[in-house]
């Protein structure tokens, strides 16, 4: 049985007109349960990562300027989201999340974060709506405890993951891949392993042949023991911060792919929610759904 890791203790208003939609997170539980495609009994609370283990990742100085609420103004402008307890007990719960799935996954072959895919924050600093960068924590922690020795991150949000690859740039145990628009933010891209750059207004044909390519030589060149996918949903059509063409139908073929892949290799998974900024929330939520309902159908 799927586990889900999700949490609505730390989900905070934000202010009218910020572009956030933090409300995705529990439609998107709402709507699977719903229509059963999950069930109530699925779903946990990781409740709050250890420091210790956002120690191993982030600076000390970056940590304690989140907990004890002194990170500067300028820092706090940097991530865009407000700071204040509620926001960083929600990284915290967010990290745990992915945690969690990595430990859930080794047993059960996948599980699932109803949030996370934070690869915007570095060790030093967060960015990018991301305060703590779960899938760098997450990683670690099984590379620590010897639970993985070979750790591939495939990063399919629009937005390139450069925390992620700055945090592994020298761990050649970490494998980062990521596949997002050129003309996009960051505007300074960091170098992961793999990058793949796209170009503005590609479209589901395109996009698919060069990930399906990418994705069966990743898998077995790399041969990874473990993969973290980062399912962001901001490739679609439509989304406020992304400037791709994928359909609906085609963010759904995408996670088909690397979902596929990853159960016929038999190598353990963990999804996190990643982005999605669509002008239509309920297109938003559909696409986010999708992507679950689709490892639902291969691991059930």
């Amino acid at each position: 049985m799927i586990k889900f890791a999700f949490s609505n203790k730390y989900i905070y208003p934000l202010p009218d007109g910020h572009r956030f939609p933090i409300e995705k997170y529990e439609l998107v539980k709402e709507q699977l349960v719903y229509e059963g495609t999950i069930h109530e009994e699925q779903v946990y609370d990781p409740g709050l990562v250890d420091e210790k283990l956002i120690l191993d990742v982030h600076t000390a100085e970056y940590w304690y300027s989140l907990r004890d609420l002194t990170i500067g103004i300028k820092a706090a402008k940097k991530i865009g989201l407000p700071v204040n307890e509620m926001s960083v007990n929600r990284a915290r719960n967010s990290v745990a999340g992915t945690v969690s799935s990595a430990l859930l996954a080794k047993e059960h072959s996948i599980a699932i974060n109803l949030s996370g895919g934070t690869h915007h924050a570095y060790a030093g600093h967060g960015e990018g709506f991301c305060f703590l960068n779960d899938l760098a924590i997450a990683a670690l922690h099984l590379l620590n405890n010897k639970l993985a020795s070979r750790i591939l991150i495939i990063d399919l949000d629009v937005h390139q993951g450069n925390g992620t690859a700055k945090i592994f740039e020298n761990d050649k145990r970490v494998f980062t891949f990521s596949m997002h628009g050129k003309a996009n933010y960051p505007m300074h891209k960091e170098k992961s392993d793999l990058d793949i750059a796209l170009p503005t207004g590609i479209n589901d044909k395109d996009y698919l042949t060069v990930l399906s390519k990418n994705i069966d030589e990743l898998v077995t060149k790399i041969n990874p023991d473990f993969v973290f996918f980062q399912a962001g949903v901001d490739v679609m059509k439509g989304d406020k911060l992304g400037k791709m063409h994928l359909s609906k139908a085609g963010v759904k073929q995408r996670d088909e792919l690397v979902i596929e892949r990853c159960k016929s290799y038999n190598i353990p998974l963990v999804i996190t929610m990643g982005g999605g900024y669509s002008e239509k929330l309920k297109d938003l939520v559909e696409a986010h759904c999708n992507t679950f309902r689709t490892a639902v159908k291969h691991y059930s």
